[in-house]
Parts: C-alpha cells; structure tokens; sequence
C-alpha cells in the first residue's frame, strides 16, 4: 500500500454530516464558511491535489468590474475584503495586493455604461471613480490613451495569487476542524426518496446528510451521478505573457478594456493580456477526463491570433516586444453567463456551487458565505434568482447546445451580453410558441429566455434592425411605442405561450396548494387568485396565479424561468399519503393575451360566450368555445387594462390566432411583445418577480401585501 493510499483510507471517515466534492476555491470557501458558522463535521474531498482543475491557472483578478447585480457587487466586496485579512487568522498569505483597478472607455456608448456602473458599485460600497485620459496614461504610459474618453478607478482592489486564495481558505477550514482529503476520486452519489444519502469513493463510501458538489468543470458529471442536470462546459480561455520589458512595475493597477475584450496585469516583469475573445471554443464536450489536473490546452494561434492583435494594438509597445508564452487552460462557463448555486432541483439536500464563468476568484469568498449560509438556514442570505441553478433546464445539459452556445460566452461576458436588449446569438429555435412562424410573418424580433423564442417587439415588413450596444433608444423604438399605445387605447395580441403552466389534481390539491400560497385559494370554480409561495422565513420565492378550474383541479401559472422553482416546491410539499397529481402542461396550451379597451370587441367576434362584466367578472375563468375550438378563458390583466387570456390546447391554436387576427383588422388590431409588456405593466405599477421583488423580501416589503390572507385556517409557509 502506498503513503499516498495509506494516509487517504484513514482519513476518510465513514460517515459525514457534509461532503464537499472539489478542492478548488470554491469548495474550499465552502467548508472555510461551514466551519464559520459551527458546521465542521465536514469532509472535502479532491481527486488529485488542491486548486488542480482551474484555481491554480486563473490569473487572480480581485476587481468589481462587470458586478451589476447586488448580489455579485456584494460577493466581490466580501471577497476582497476577505482575502486582505485572511492571512491574519490562518498565518497564510492570499498574496493580494490592492495594486488598483482601472476600466477604459473608448466608446460613447461605453463611457455611458461604465459611469451607470459607477454609480451603481459606489451605492454597494464600492469606490469608483471616473479619471481623465490624462491620469489613465500616467498610470499606463505603455497604453495609446488617443482614443481613451475616461477611465474609472478603484483604487483598493488589485490581485491576488489563486493557489494562495485556496489554500489559505483551506488551512482556516482545517484549524477549524474540517476535514480535507486529496487523492479521492468521487464515484459514485447515492439517494433515497429524493434525498441523498452518501458518496461513493474509490476508498469507501461515506453517508451525508448533505453534499455540496463543487467539482468546477467536473461539476456536469458528478451532478449525472446523483440525477442532476448542471449546465456547464469547459472552455478554452487564454492569456498571453510577455518578455519582461521596460516600464513595467508589479505596482501597476489591473486594466481593462471591454471593447478590446481584454484585460492586462503585470507578470514576472512583462504584461499578461488576457482575452474573453467574442467567438471562443469549447473544450472536452463528452466530459472532462478524470486525470486532467495541472495541464493545459494547445493554443488555437489561429483563433487566437486576430483577437489578440486588437488587443496589443493598445500598446503600440508591444510591437517590439518578445512573446513568452500563450497559455490556455479550460474554465466552465454557463449558458446564460450566471453562476449554478444552491440546491438542486431533482435531489434534496444535494448543492451545487459551480460555473463560475471565469470569476470564481474574485468571488470566491462571497460564494462560499453564500452557499454556507443557505444549507445551514435553509434559505439563501442574498438575492440568488440570477445564479439559482434552479433557473435552467435539464435540456441545457445537451451537448450540442452547449457546443453551439460556448462559441460566444466569453465575449457576452465581458463585454456585450450585460446591455439592454441583448440576446444570445447562438442555440437558438430551442423551443417554440405554436405560432412562432405566424408571428415570424408579422414582423416579430424574437429574444430568447430559458431555451424559448419570446417575441420582444414587432416592426413592419422590409425593416432591418441594427441593434446597438447602447442604453439609448434603439431604432425600433418608435415599433415599441405603437404597440403601448394600442395596449391603452385599442387592442393588442400578445403571445404569452412561454408562461410555465401546471396542472394540479387531486382531494388534497386544495390543501397543498393553500398552505404554499399567502392568498387564500380556497375559492369557487372559475375564480384566479394571485399569490406568492415563501420560504420558512417569509422570503418570497414564486410570484403565479392559481386558478380553481374544477372541485379538484387548479392552474398554476408562472414565468418560465421559475418553472423548476415551482414543480421542486409542489414536489416537496406533497407528502407520501396526499392524493395530489402534478402535470406540466406548459406545452399543451398556447397563451394568447388579448389587451385593451376594445378587448372585450374583438373577443365577442372569436366566441358565442358572454363577455359582459356581469356575467365574466374580473379575475374569473370560464370555459368558452373560442372560433372552432375550446379553451380556457381568464380574465385578467398584467397591464392594467381590460383583457382575457386564452388558454387554447396547441394544436388548435393556429386556427384561433388566425381568426383573430382576421376580425381584429378592422379594429386595428396591433401585435405586441415583451417589451410591451414590460413597459405597460410598469406603468400599472404591478411588479416583476426577478426584477422589483426577489428572495430576500417579504410580500409586505414588496408591496404585495394584499395577496395575503394572514387569518386563512392552516396559515402558510412563511407566515410568521
């Protein structure tokens, strides 16, 4: 028996309260903060050495820039700060160095974007300041600053050196009491009724009530070994070292520049240019190889080669400059560019804290805080709709989407995919309303949100739009207008078909579904209640309409990309003895919302059914006979006008679009989409989950407060 397999087998206990699978900073930072919080009974497990995979790799950037969430502007601060003074606690330095952060601007649209920023990170507590051209040359003279308009500064972040990060993360969780254990590979993830309940090993096995998978690129394939889909993939992120040359000093400030799709730091006496090129390439699709660890990828000179032309064309220097090295390693990135955090949706009790789309450094410290703190409280501390891996679906597991996806993930990253309006490019007509092709002939520009072609606004025939990285108006924007008008002052057709919807049957569908909801659904056949699902502290986690469409059957609809919120919360409040049935039958209805003051016109050419306020009373739903077809009618409204929805089974939703639109000319019937949507029911002052209310706020702190029934038998989730 080897030293190595020999000291692995008595480490490794038999059972654990907690299982961190990976060793790099994030699964560090995780048993780092478990341990914080009086949680050590905690084992880490590596298949090879600490920070093998990607820490050791990353170029160590400690910056704020791109953070424009809270929630990512709060990990980065807490990191930073973390990483200052870890070394005091655990006597091992994070090399962090507050060397400063500078941004350039070369754009008008750019400086725009930078100086919202600004203005953004200081409310977080971020210090950025905006500086001439001027002070960003006598910052870096190596930089050709013609063409720069302004830079903005932070002057306490800098750099850190990644193995140090980890390692240093790992001592505090060892002197905590934590157990780390390199040299054991996970083989295996056992569960139970939906819970898991050990990890398998090449050394044993070792019961868990909780495990936290922090695998990093392997994240994908140890979440297939417990039944979960973790939509990552590997990709070739490069960086190129210089020759030391003169000029050059450590204490240089980080630099960016976005629209170069770089950055540059000082290495060994030389720069390092990083890239997040705009068309880069995944690596490894079938998996990564179980005994890939400190290696790196063969360059890509002729992918490579034009994007870092325009980046060394900043410094016109470099043209006499020798060239050390193009190093290119694999780093995990997402389809959306957002992080995959907190429990999975198909097994309790089973984390995920991966994809961290090349910022795992710099948040690093903030992920681990957050993660603890959701396994030990139950609930995130933070606002988690944007990073909850919840939000995506198990098709994004496909390798072909993710091949087709990963070409431009670097570049929306950096630089283009945080402006507004912006939209993938690629992996693309994943999913699709029944009418997509009708709505494709009238003029629809289409964006996409969880694999679904959402139509975002209408333009005539022959228009061809050139979208602009730009906070300014867009040159559809006048398109836009005319579909808000006729929202308030005729009749617009919205195609709402991505809206998640789920049928719930059964004698106890009643019971289950009002102890979830803070509205009371104990209502009559054909009544809509609006409501919000909490966690245990009264976090609001879904914001969805229930409607009782039989004695036993209620319709549950949501925004699509809180699906798998919604079908995990039904699945784990339904005991074994409730006879409740669940069926997602988002795919089996079209929804057309029909909007506006001549609403109630149009729809009485489309149905014999009386529509009059006496007969079809605000939020009520009845059964109607629509053109040749039947469907559910609701009406209802998020926009603040008269309307209907119409749910019509998919495959007759061709023909009952098609006689809309045919008795809706005469009315001037206008199309409409998302943009519209939003802009109106902003004007209404009715509120968005994601956006104006998320996790961390309470009904009441949202405004919504009239949607509870605080004395209804039974209470709720969240009531007190």
């Amino acid at each position: 028996m080897s030293e190595s397999v020999g000291r692995a087998l008595a480490e490794l206990p038999d059972r654990s309260q907690i299982v961190i699978i990976g060793g790099g900073v994030i699964g560090a930072s995780v048993a780092y903060h478990l341990a914080k919080l009086g949680w050590t009974d905690v084992v880490l497990l590596e298949r090879d050495q600490l920070t093998s995979g990607t820490t050791w790799h990353a170029a160590g950037l400690i910056v704020s820039g791109g953070m424009t969430t809270d929630t990512l502007a709060w990990m980065a601060k807490y990191s930073r700060d973390l990483f200052e003074v870890l070394e005091d606690e655990t006597g091992l330095s994070t090399g962090f160095r507050p060397v400063g952060y500078l941004q350039t601007a070369s754009r008008d649209q750019r400086l725009d974007k930078l100086r919202r920023e600004a203005d953004f990170l200081r409310l977080m507590g971020i210090e950025r300041q905006e500086i001439s051209p001027h002070e960003v040359s006598a910052m870096w003279p190596q930089l050709d600053a013609s063409k720069v308009l302004a830079g903005f500064y932070t002057a306490n972040e800098g750099r850190a050196d990644p193995t140090n990060v980890a390692m240093s993360l790992a001592k505090g969780a060892r002197n905590a009491g934590v157990r780390i254990v390199e040299g054991v590979s996970v083989t295996g993830v056992t569960t139970k009724d939906g819970r898991v309940t050990s990890v398998e090993t090449d050394f044993g096995d070792i019961e868990a009530e909780y495990v936290v998978n922090c695998a990093g690129m392997w994240a994908r394939q140890v979440g297939e070994m417990a039944g979960v889909s973790v939509p990552l993939q590997a990709i070739e992120h490069a960086y190129l070292i210089t020759e030391p040359f003169e000029g050059v000093s450590s204490d240089m400030p980080i630099l960016e520049d976005p629209d170069r799709f770089a950055y540059y730091r000082e290495e060994t006496g030389g720069l390092m240019i990083g890239l997040f090129e705009p068309v880069s390439a995944p690596w490894s699709l079938d998996g990564i190889p179980d005994d890939f660890s400190f290696g790196e990828i063969p360059s890509d000179w002729e992918r490579l080669g034009p994007f870092l032309e325009v980046a060394m064309e900043a410094m016109p220097q470099l043209e006499h400059v020798g060239l050390r090295k193009l190093f290119t390693g694999p780093e995990s990135f997402t389809p959306d560019n957002g992080f995959l955090i907190g429990e999975a949706p198909e097994v309790s009790n089973f984390f995920v804290a991966a994809g961290m789309n090349s910022l795992g450094i710099l948040t690093g410290g903030g992920v681990g805080s957050v993660v603890a703190s959701w396994i030990v409280d139950g609930v995130p501390p933070v606002d988690v709709t944007d990073i909850d891996i919840a939000r995506l679906s198990p098709f994004q597991t496909s390798r072909p989407y993710l091949a087709e996806r990963s070409v431009e993930l670097l570049g929306r990253l950096h630089s283009t995919g945080s402006w507004p309006h912006s939209t993938p490019a690629t992996a693309r007509n994943v999913r699709r309303s029944p009418i997509h092709e009708r709505l494709k002939q009238a003029g629809a520009n289409f964006f996409e949100s969880s694999g679904w072609e959402n139509t975002a606004w209408f333009a005539p025939d022959g228009f061809e739009t050139r979208f602009e990285l730009s906070y300014g108006r867009q040159d559809w924007w006048e398109y836009h207008a005319a579909e808000h008008h006729a929202v308030r002052s005729g009749v617009a057709l919205l195609d709402l078909s991505a809206m998640s919807k789920f049928l719930v049957q059964g004698s106890d569908a009643e019971k289950v579904l009002n102890r979830l909801s803070g509205n009371n659904i104990v209502v009559p056949v054909g009544q809509c209640v609006y409501t919000q699902w909490m966690n245990e502290q009264g976090g609001i986690e879904a914001d969805l309409t229930v409607t009782r469409v039989g004695d036993d059957r209620f319709l549950l609809v949501i925004a699509e990309s809180f699906h798998r919120r919604i079908e995990t919360m039904l699945k784990r409040n339904i005991a074994v003895e409730d006879r409740v049935y669940v069926t997602d039958v988002t795919s089996g209805y079209a929804l057309l919302s029909i909007q506006g003051p001549d609403s109630r016109t149009l729809l009485s050419e489309v149905t014999t059914a009386s529509l009059d306020n006496d007969v079809f009373p605000y939020f009520t739903a009845q059964d109607i006979d629509l053109h040749y077809a039947r469907g559910m009618a609701f009406r209802m409204s998020f926009v603040g006008e008269l309307g209907w929805e119409l749910y019509i089974p998919s495959e007759f939703a061709l023909g009952v679009y098609d006689r809309i639109v045919e008795v809706g000319h005469e009315l001037g019937l206008v199309h409409a989409g998302m943009e519209t949507l939003e802009s109106t029911r902003t004007e209404a002052g009715r509120r968005d989950y994601g956006l104006d209310m998320e996790n961390t706020d309470t009904p009441l702190e949202a405004g919504v407060g009239f949607a509870l029934d605080f004395d209804k038998p039974g209470g709720f989730i969240g009531r007190d």
